[in-house]
């Protein structure tokens, strides 16, 4: 194969100039390994991305994606433990939406033999956001109640089975009733379908949690913080509420919620003994050692292969976007290149 497929926009700030181009495939360097790409997973990141809302987006042209999963073409001779055939998945500080790519071995994770492409792309990057979340800044101890909210798309999915598996008590937020009674079919008994006044619903329900990771924001956020228990705290890693519902953000909209946006009192935080902590994953991409030392971590804990709802063709990717910004996916949203 000398030629490849991938999705590039010439700069952020409007979805649309997303576009399918065909280009030449460059000699493999000698320390990076050259992968047939097989699935993508899609994130909120690259929709902030996209629109030039995500404090990481590259400066002028590039190519959206953070995760996939395929097959080894060829490998370059400075690189070990990697082998021509190999099924791996991976993630990518952007580049992904693509049918080949070329990666630092580091950043590859053997694909289990059961699982198919789509779930290998549909693991990495949300079960690192996850597990971070929970267990380096949540700290989340066995027994303990933690708010897990969009509990039905991929990080929350995610987190939820995990701190099942560290023995917590996960409760789960969803927006609404279809979503709610997925989860319970798929074994989480607390769910709650998000109200209006959801600073309400918990205060109504005697809600106290130790630990709540958001990816909301505004009064979802708030709500969350002040039903915190002592020690609690809230792990914040996106602002969904930000998401343009069309392919160019609606400016005075985002100004209007930034300016009303969550603030934390660091008094009055230490007078009620509670936390926020807030993080990025992309930046773990430039700290390898750390990024293996999660990666072996997640090796102890046994989970079943990530659920993916939703596989679109990879020549689809502006429908498949289309989905995940309208809130209306469950599980993982993957193109699938068909290769």
């Amino acid at each position: 194969m000398s030629t490849f497929r991938f999705w590039q926009t010439p700069r952020a700030g409007n979805m649309a100039r997303l576009t399918l181009h065909t280009g030449n495939l460059p000699a493999l360097a000698d320390n990076h390994v050259r992968i047939k790409v097989h699935a993508v997973g899609l994130n909120f990141a690259d929709i902030f991305a996209l629109t030039g809302l995500y404090s990481a987006t590259p400066q002028g042209a590039f190519i959206p994606g953070l995760e996939f999963a395929g097959e080894v073409q060829e490998v370059g001779q400075q690189t070990q433990g990697v082998a021509v055939g190999d099924r791996v998945m991976g993630v990518t500080r952007f580049g992904g939406y693509t049918s080949v790519i070329d990666s630092e071995a580091d950043y590859l994770i053997p694909l289990p033999p059961q699982w198919d492409y789509a779930q290998g792309a549909a693991w990495p990057a949300q079960t690192l956001t996850a597990w971070y979340a929970l267990t380096h800044l949540g700290a989340l101890q066995a027994v303990q109640q933690v708010l897990i909210h969009s509990a039905a798309g991929g990080v929350g999915l995610q987190a939820m089975k995990l701190a099942q598996a560290l023995g917590a008590r996960p409760t789960g937020t969803v927006g609404s009733e279809e979503k709610a009674s997925w989860l319970r079919q798929q074994g989480f008994e607390d769910v709650l379908v998000r109200k209006a006044d959801f600073a309400r619903q918990l205060q109504r329900d005697e809600r106290g949690f130790d630990l709540v990771l958001d990816a909301i924001g505004g009064r979802v956020q708030s709500a969350s913080f002040d039903a915190l228990n002592p020690m609690g705290r809230l792990v914040v890693f996106g602002a969904a509420e930000f998401t343009p519902s069309h392919n160019r953000p609606n400016y005075l909209k985002a100004a209007w919620r930034y300016l009303r946006r969550p603030r934390y009192d660091v008094m009055e935080m230490i007078s009620s003994n509670r936390s926020v902590l807030a993080f990025n994953l992309i930046w773990l991409w430039e700290q390898k050692d750390r990024m293996q030392a999660l990666l072996e971590e997640l090796q102890t804990i046994a989970l079943p292969p990530p659920h993916v709802g939703h596989r679109f063709a990879f020549d689809d990717a502006h429908g498949a976007l289309a989905l995940l910004r309208s809130g209306q996916s469950v599980g993982k949203v993957v193109l699938e290149t068909g290769q």
